[in-house]
């Protein structure tokens, strides 16, 4: 069977997807953008575009360097990777689109578009979790993103705002972009262009986060699903771009390069390997890759834009696992976050002690029932395990439909108040959280981040 679309942009074809009755249309190229260029949506392609293969990720430090081999890396290789090859380049403006098979336009179904995490330095929107989510089966669009990272998505330095008025962020205004591009053509693939929910988890969420307190993006989202990574705090302040121009100003003199003609030069290998190297020896090379205030998407701190009531009035879900990174410090921001909105908002805790390990409900482990990709996994879940995902995936497409999680069969999700909905060991339902179990697990657990 032809998987045949006809976008704005020209017509492509697509495949078969993972579950049954659907479609997957990968490696769509959303945007072109340089080296330190701000992206440029793309409008058009000749021919038919052959959108049967994941696109390019962004180069990150994986890119350089086998994960199998490497301690620190093995536990989210094995989970999520491990089997499956990629490919890296600058050229990785890419975006995948999942439908029912029949879909067409004018059915305006509801649209996911997920950001994967990965400190803003890794990971891509086809890792093994995201591969085939089961949301169109349940008649919801998904669509996953890949954006630039680490140096190449969130350098900052004085060249470059002279060149294009702003500095920094070059990994968020790919988000932004893949979204207009989103908006632009989702009809055709029989989605609805005013329905459409941003999701993400860690910095994936983070960067939802700061979408959702930006002055741009005015109707380019209407809801947003926040895992491991939602709220504000003093203690997540950004900084003005201005303050990492001395870091960045390092990297460029140890990589030998006297201007920015020769820093875009540089080998995307050479650059990482200084930055790696300048985040050991140089101040302020901890938070380097990372998004800044550049005056335009981020406009200051989230406290305050809160505060005035700056941000984007829509529907949340927001929550994360109790063996998490942080976990009582990303459960509190989630908590605060949603009980601070006027539109019905809902939080959640996820606790399934995966099988397979001792890691508890780790820092990401949640996707995998978020996504309903269990099939995929290497570990030996159980009943359970399926029917939490059932759950999980059913609370998450109501949400995208309707703004609500609630729906038929499903136990009652309550907006605001004391309680949270707890999913995993126990039956799931609203209960309290105990902030003394959370710090507990903090300090005592087995569990890893990435």
């Amino acid at each position: 069977m032809d998987y045949i679309v006809n976008t704005p942009c020209g017509i492509l074809r697509g495949c078969q997807g993972r579950v049954p009755g659907t479609a997957a249309y990968k490696g769509i190229r959303y945007a072109t953008a340089g080296r330190w260029e701000y992206p440029k949506q793309v409008t058009s392609w000749e021919g038919v575009y052959d959108a049967t293969s994941y696109g390019n990720c962004s180069y990150q430090p994986r890119a350089f360097c086998s994960e199998e081999n490497n301690p620190k890396k093995f536990f989210y290789y094995n989970e999520f990777r491990k089997g499956n090859s990629y490919t890296y380049s600058e050229d990785c403006l890419f975006l995948n689109v999942f439908a029912p098979k029949n879909a067409a336009k004018g059915d305006k179904l509801p649209v996911i578009v997920y950001f994967h995490g990965g400190s803003f330095t890794g990971g891509s929107g086809h890792e093994k979790h995201f591969d085939g989510p089961v949301w169109p089966a349940k008649g919801v669009i998904g669509v996953t993103v890949n954006y630039r990272l680490g140096p190449l998505g969130f350098l900052c330095l004085p060249e470059l705002k002279e060149e294009a008025g702003k500095t920094g962020n070059y990994g968020l205004y790919d988000q932004l972009t893949a979204l207009s591009w989103i908006k632009d053509n989702i009809s055709a693939f029989g989605g609805d262009s005013e329905n459409i929910s941003l999701m993400g988890q860690s910095a994936g969420a983070m960067s939802i986060q700061l979408h959702c307190l930006s002055p741009l993006g005015e109707g380019l989202f209407h809801k947003a699903v926040m895992c491991s990574g939602s709220g504000v705090s003093r203690l997540m302040n950004y900084a003005p771009a201005e303050r990492s121009y001395n870091f960045w100003k390092s990297v460029m003199s140890m990589a030998g390069c006297e201007n920015l003609e020769e820093f875009r030069a540089l080998s995307p290998e050479r650059l990482f390997e200084v930055w790696q190297k300048a985040k050991k020896e140089v101040k302020g090379g901890g938070v380097a890759a990372f998004p800044c205030i550049d005056g335009e998407l981020v406009v200051g701190n989230g406290v305050d834009i809160l505060k005035a009531g700056h941000h984007k009035k829509i529907p949340y879900m927001c929550g994360s696992t109790s063996e998490d990174f942080g976990s009582p410090m990303l459960y509190a921001m989630a908590k605060k976050w949603c009980d601070a909105q006027e539109v019905p908002s809902f939080t959640w805790l996820f606790d399934r002690q995966l099988p397979g390990d001792d890691k508890g409900a780790w820092h990401s482990s949640d996707l995998w029932y978020w996504f309903g990709t269990l099939e995929n996994c290497w570990r030996p879940m159980e009943e359970k395990d399926y029917a939490i995902s059932g759950q999980m995936s059913d609370y998450l497409t109501n949400f995208a439909k309707y703004g609500d999680p609630n729906g038929a069969g499903l136990p009652r999700w309550e907006s605001g108040g004391k309680g949270s909905m707890r999913i995993g060991e126990g039956e799931t339902g609203m209960g309290k959280v105990s902030r003394l179990k959370l710090w507990h697990s903090l300090f005592t657990s087995k569990s890893v981040g990435e």
